[in-house]
């Protein structure tokens, strides 16, 4: 054979070969003969993180590391459970059907839910009729400094009350670092911003009954302990922008539709089945004729 002929017959073979020819660049690792593909890592990643698409490509080098380990360790331990002669054990037969049938109903529900389709118009009107769902909450800035006895946080309030603006800000944190026995005492007592509903009532009472800038001219009592409340800012409620979770309420509208087609179509296929549960007279779904 020429050069040429030899040259046209591996390339026929190749081509005839279509989806079963690898270039190197698509084998990964070999593991006793076998070759772990990237398509083979992608169907790894997406078994064990079905709800997030991610592929081999995307990660950085040290998760890829250990993706590919644990493909290693599937396939040492496949070829290990298939040399003790576990596929023709009945159980596990049995538990291969299962898995098979979970495997093509979760494709097939793949393929339903990628059909279902939300429009933007759909979107908005959602969030439009849905406003009050859309809303975030009164949030404030406040620090606090924890005692163990309402004494020493009144002491505290009294070495603070004559103060106002930055010099009362400045002498908290200073007071807080020094005095107070929670964990936010060497951060100046900062809790960050918050809503009602995140603290324990007597302190989100408080919190909220003052105005930025002020400290609560009485001990408030939790089971914490008493504290010294100094409120830094306050954000009223306010309705989050549409264009802000636009997709989130996309998402949540198909996975709503996506439930819902489900149902139906549960529904009507036992409902068209013929379904005889063994010592029940009655048949469940369509009648055998």
């Amino acid at each position: 054979m020429t050069k040429m002929k030899r040259t046209l017959a591996v390339t026929a073979l190749c081509l005839g070969l279509g989806g079963t020819w690898l270039s190197a660049s698509d084998v990964v690792a070999t593991v006793n003969g076998h070759k772990i593909t990237k398509e083979d890592l992608n169907a790894f990643l997406q078994q064990s993180m079905p709800n997030q698409p991610i592929t081999y490509e995307m990660l950085d080098p040290k998760t890829k590391k250990k993706v590919l380990d644990g493909m290693i360790e599937t396939e040492v331990l496949a070829e290990a459970a298939q040399k003790a002669g576990v596929e023709k054990n009945p159980d596990f037969r049995r538990m291969l059907d299962l898995a098979k049938k979970k495997l093509m109903i979760n494709a097939w529900a793949k393929q339903q839910f990628d059909k279902i389709i939300v429009s933007e118009s759909e979107a908005r009107e959602f969030y439009q009729k849905n406003a009050d769902k859309f809303t975030m909450p009164e949030r404030v800035h406040a620090r606090h400094i924890l005692l163990k006895d309402e004494k020493k946080a009144q002491e505290i309030i009294d070495q603070l009350k004559g103060l106002k603006g930055e010099a009362l800000k400045k002498k908290f944190i200073e007071l807080a670092k020094k005095e107070s026995t929670g964990p936010t005492g060497p951060k100046g007592g900062d809790l960050g911003y918050f809503t009602k509903e995140q603290m324990v009532l007597p302190f989100s009472r408080a919190a909220f009954a003052l105005k930025p800038g002020e400290i609560t001219l009485k001990p408030v009592k939790t089971q914490f302990g008493w504290h010294v409340i100094y409120v830094e800012d306050k954000t009223a409620a306010q309705k989050i922008p549409f264009e802000k979770i636009k997709d989130r309420v996309i998402a949540a509208l198909k996975q709503q539709r996506f439930a819902e087609k489900m149902k139906q179509e549960t529904d009507l296929l036992k409902k068209n089945a013929d379904i005889k549960i063994e010592g029940s007279d009655t048949a469940k779904g369509k009648s055998s004729k």
